[in-house]
């Protein structure tokens, strides 16, 4: 069974770090806590895994970020990529020849993950059982230390 990690991008940026950097791989543009635990879990526990952006939308490791920016799925913004455009890419990337999806992300991505995937793979949110960040980078933490994932 193929699976497909679909992991945040994250609020801390490189560009936070070192702003007269260029464009750098989305696998490098992320440095939040959060972020690098949900990457460590994905790389550990499932075939592939996408950041999902609400810029960018679905990016694989080697893509392309070109600079800052701080946009969230939640606010009014011309930045925020569509559902359209995620489905597109969902489409385009291959995103949809997954036989699972693992979305470690909160509730909030719900809405932007089943836009762009609909009902026909199945999708789980492991990390909605946990209440708040903190528990949730402790369960990702020991889930990649023992070896054991919880999904």
């Amino acid at each position: 069974m193929k699976q497909l990690g679909i992991i945040p991008c994250g609020i801390k940026k490189v560009w936070d770090k070192y702003p007269e950097l260029g464009a750098v791989p989305a696998m490098e543009a992320y440095i939040g806590t959060f972020h690098t635990l949900c990457r460590n879990y994905a790389k550990t526990f499932t075939d592939n895994w996408v950041i999902l952006s609400a810029k960018h939308g679905f990016l694989f490791a080697e893509d392309i970020v070109d600079g800052p920016y701080d946009v969230t799925f939640n606010q009014k913004s011309d930045e925020i990529i569509s559902m359209e455009q995620l489905r597109e890419q969902v489409r385009m990337k291959q995103l949809d020849k997954y036989d699972e999806i693992i979305v470690l992300t909160g509730k909030k991505y719900k809405r932007v993950v089943y836009g762009s995937f609909g009902e026909s793979i199945p999708i789980t949110f492991p990390l909605l059982k946990c209440s708040g960040i903190g528990y949730m980078q402790q369960v990702l933490k020991r889930a990649v230390n023992q070896g054991k994932p919880i999904h």
